[in-house]
């Protein structure tokens, strides 16, 4: 019976998520956290920090920490991952040249205890620009079939247009209901 009342307790929306928004500079993180939060487009300057906004969507609370990616500010992303239940990792498509230091980033993110059990949802970002890598491309560089021990999706994406995101939070949604 207990289970039956949190399971359409649940329907109502009164719980919350964290989620942990992570990506090297300049991959579009923030631009995708204000696209949840206000559905437009908001000049950003780059994340010193984080920034945390609670993101409504299905009547189901999300509580979405962005971390600052850059270099010195990276060290520090482990200290965010307590009661994280997914991670959003940002990837600026066209950006080949650090893709190795993306999946060096993701390989020390995803062995850290604290997210054994988050599931990882990767954003291929920018494919509105000339040149991008594709996410299965995106996915063969960062050999994302590696990961076995969490739960992934890599989705394409523009977090200018909106493009793709919704289709990332559909994955998470679906991961939720399962548990």
């Amino acid at each position: 019976m207990g289970l039956l009342f949190s399971k359409l307790w649940s329907l109502f929306g009164n719980e919350e998520h964290k989620i942990v928004i992570v990506g090297l500079d300049n991959a579009g993180k923030t631009t995708i956290l204000y696209q949840f939060l206000m559905n437009e487009v908001v000049h950003t300057s780059p994340t010193i920090g984080s920034n945390v906004e609670e993101v409504v969507w299905r009547n189901i609370h999300f509580i979405m920490w962005d971390l600052g990616g850059q270099q010195s500010l990276r060290a520090a992303w482990s200290t965010y991952y307590t009661n994280t239940e997914f991670v959003i990792v940002v990837i600026d498509s066209t950006d080949k040249e650090r893709l190795s230091m993306i999946r060096e980033e993701l390989c020390k993110m995803l062995s850290n205890e604290e997210l054994s059990k988050a599931g990882v949802l990767i954003y291929a970002n920018k494919q509105d620009l000339k040149g991008s890598m594709s996410a299965s491309e995106i996915s063969r560089e960062l050999n994302l079939t590696s990961i076995k021990q969490q739960q992934w999706h890599i989705q394409s994406c523009c977090a200018l247009t909106g493009e793709g995101l919704y289709q990332g939070l559909e994955w998470i949604v679906s991961r939720l209901k399962k548990k």
